[in-house]
């Protein structure tokens, strides 16, 4: 005996089970998607799909391009239960994580407000999970694709679920950094207030001055006493511990959505191998950052750390720490508007063989951020995340950018490549507040020596755009924790993804990747990638614009 489910297939009863709850004390976000194939399992605990990664070996050979398909057979496994899940700030009271967790309130508790537009309703635009949608077919009766939300192709938290938390230098209580913020409407701030004052004040967190701008001191009234590193470590391991005890989650994500900190130096003994941090922190040198240590005890602890600022929190000595322990971490610098249009901008340009000759970049904002960015060190922090976002799509066309040239004099022109212009400029303007302009000009070479000039402006609310990333990428970080993976030519067992969640990248404007490989900054790219990977993990292909049902007889 059969039943119809949701999308109108016939699916046997055992199947239709599978996809129920079974477990009375996990937060259950099941799919309503049932594939029917050879290459996909359900049991109560899994989805598992084969799926055949399909590329291609290219060797050149006295100028001719020998290319040879490749095919590697993968098995990946999904575990179906959600764990209940905590989302641990660092910086919580500032204006992203009181934003965010205000609005995650609202939606909660499904609070109306009004605005001198009229009526508000709480929603999740702008998060790729909740409000953007996959192609996941075609419906044979009419011919057109089917879509369906991101969040629905494997079982994920709901944002409305996560047990809010965290630490900032900052005591206020959340209803006070709610309004310190002047970010929301206040019709808005006045119905979720009783629930942020519920939420209490943040844990004390880590402050060393030489790391953020000398104008935070004043809001450092809630640190962690002393010098000893070790010591701080120590307690922000106890305080994940306690937090994940007190809430009965089985899974807490801790993400930095502080102050940007200066760059650390990597030095050799110090922070360049695993031991030599953990070294590094015992004696509390100077060059161990406040983010590094929350990343370091994260790791420690087993629970997944993203980094939502521009620093250089993952020196080599954590990505190693990473490995060794297998635990998972992501970043850097969230990427929500100038450096998300940037990306898709110059990849038009480059792909439409249009030479972008010089990208100039202008932002004023008046919120702490801006503040803590006026300081030439931390500035200098977001210059090097935002300059490298179009590196990759000039490196992938040697027709318009001439390539580096072997035996070129070093420091010449020839030895370093062609590449656009690329000019960064953040400016604290207090008056405008949460409500960033960023100014972007776009000068590149046309046909036979023509010119091109693009220029935006652009105006929001910075941590409007800057919230849903951080649900995505919790949300995300927690679904692969569940995923592991096999070669299935070699007949191995099931194992976790590689540490660094390189999966990330479309929220990520200098996405973190495994030592050795490509960073792509492509959003394309970035965002074909983390679908065709949910895809997989349910045995479906990739998504195919060819349409050859159109273009042939």
């Amino acid at each position: 005996m059969s039943s119809t489910n949701g999308t109108g297939a016939n699916t046997p009863n055992s199947q239709l089970e599978s996809v129920l709850p079974v477990h009375p004390t996990a937060v259950r976000r099941t799919s309503p998607i049932v594939v029917q194939s050879e290459q996909t399992s359900y049991t109560n605990d899994h989805i598992t799909s084969k799926f055949t990664s399909r590329g291609a070996e290219v060797a050149i050979v006295e100028g001719q391009y020998i290319v040879t398909p490749t095919a590697k057979p993968f098995e990946f496994r999904t575990a179906r239960k959600v764990a209940k899940t905590g989302l641990m700030m660092i910086g919580w009271g500032g204006n992203n994580g009181s934003t965010l967790s205000a609005t995650i309130l609202a939606n909660r508790h499904n609070i109306i407000w009004h605005t001198k537009s009229g009526v508000q309703q709480p929603n999740y635009i702008g998060s790729l999970l909740r409000a953007s949608t996959v192609s996941i077919g075609v419906d044979p009766a009419t011919g057109k694709d089917v879509y369906v939300p991101v969040s629905d192709v494997l079982p994920m938290v709901h944002p409305n679920d996560l047990v809010l938390g965290g630490w900032d230098i900052s005591g206020a209580r959340m209803d006070e950094a709610m309004k310190r913020a002047q970010v929301l409407d206040w019709d808005l701030q006045r119905q979720v207030m009783p629930h942020m004052a519920d939420l209490g004040s943040p844990l004390p967190s880590i402050y060393y001055p030489d790391f953020i701008a000398a104008n935070q001191e004043a809001r450092a009234d809630n640190v962690i006493p002393g010098t000893d590193k070790q010591a701080h470590l120590e307690h922000i391991r106890a305080d994940i511990r306690r937090f994940k005890e007190q809430h009965g989650l089985g899974r807490a994500v801790i993400f930095w959505t502080a102050n940007t900190e200066r760059y650390s130096e990597i030095i050799p003994g110090v922070n360049d191998t695993a031991d030599n941090l953990l070294a590094a922190i015992k004696a509390s040198h100077s060059e161990v950052s406040p983010s590094t240590l929350f990343a370091v005890a994260a790791i420690l602890e087993g629970e997944p750390f993203v980094n939502g600022a521009p620093q250089n929190t993952f020196v080599p000595g954590v990505i190693e720490l990473a490995e060794r322990l297998q635990s998972f971490i992501g970043g850097d610098d969230l990427k929500s508007g100038q450096t998300k249009l940037k990306s898709v901008l110059a990849e038009f340009l480059v792909n439409a063989g249009i030479k972008p000759l010089s990208i100039a970049s202008y932002n004023h904002l008046g919120n702490n951020d801006g503040h803590n960015l006026s300081a030439e060190p931390q500035f200098k922090s977001k210059e090097i995340s935002k300059s490298s976002v179009v590196d990759d799509m000039v490196n992938a066309n040697a027709l318009l950018f001439k390539p580096p040239q072997p035996g070129a004099p070093a420091g010449s022109k020839a030895a370093k490549g062609e590449h656009p212009d690329h000019i960064v400029v953040i400016k604290y303007v207090p008056a405008v507040g949460d409500s960033k302009r960023a100014i972007d000009e776009y000068y590149s070479e046309i046909f036979c020596g023509g010119r091109s000039t693009i220029n935006i402006f652009n105006e929001c609310e910075d941590s409007l755009l800057a919230t849903p990333l951080i649900l995505d990428l919790t949300i995300l970080t927690e679904l692969l924790t569940r995923i592991k993976y096999r070669d299935a030519s070699a007949g191995k067992d099931f194992k976790p993804l590689y540490p660094v969640l390189s999966l990330l990248s479309y929220m990520l404007k200098a996405p973190l990747v495994k030592p050795g490989t490509d960073v792509v900054n492509s959003l394309n790219r970035q965002r074909n990638a983390l679908e065709a990977f949910l895809k997989a993990c349910i045995g479906l292909e990739g998504s195919s614009d060819l349409l050859l049902e159109t273009r042939i007889w």
